[in-house]
């Protein structure tokens, strides 16, 4: 079993050692300790580390992490407790995208807008050309 030390880890899952330690605190991530008490970590700590990641990345917040790891702790009675959780997490998750998508759309109309009037192949404003568009959403 490899051995890392917090720097070491760090660098691993690239993330500064005050991070770990933060995390830590949260109780998210519970290093093992060696005989004189310094902390360490192992691969299963990166893959850990690797899904807690993606959990904030799809915007769960501090609490709802917690929520979770706390959850897990209890073993497999919260099972259900953790997916719901997660389906609320997915469910937030894909509104944004949505709303993200919705954004991009508009860009990319723009971008289509000033291609045509830098082509002289469109004379009207951008509203006048964005609101042909959005008739067909009702």
């Amino acid at each position: 079993m490899e051995k890392y030390t917090i720097g070491e880890f760090a660098k691993k899952v690239g993330l500064t050692s005050y991070t770990l330690r933060y995390y830590e605190n949260q109780k998210l991530i519970m290093p093992k300790r060696d005989r004189h008490q310094r902390r360490y970590y192992t691969d299963e700590d990166i893959k850990w580390l690797g899904f807690l990641l993606c959990l904030k990345n799809t915007g769960m917040t501090m609490f709802e992490m917690s929520r979770y790891v706390e959850l897990r702790s209890q073993g497999d009675s919260t099972m259900h407790e953790r997916k719901k959780l997660l389906s609320q997490v997915k469910e937030r998750s894909e509104q944004q995208v949505k709303e993200i998508q919705d954004n991009l759309k508009v860009v990319e109309h723009k971008i289509d807008w000033y291609d045509g009037r830098i082509n002289f192949q469109i004379n009207e404003d951008f509203e006048s050309y964005l609101n042909r568009f959005n008739q067909g959403d009702d």
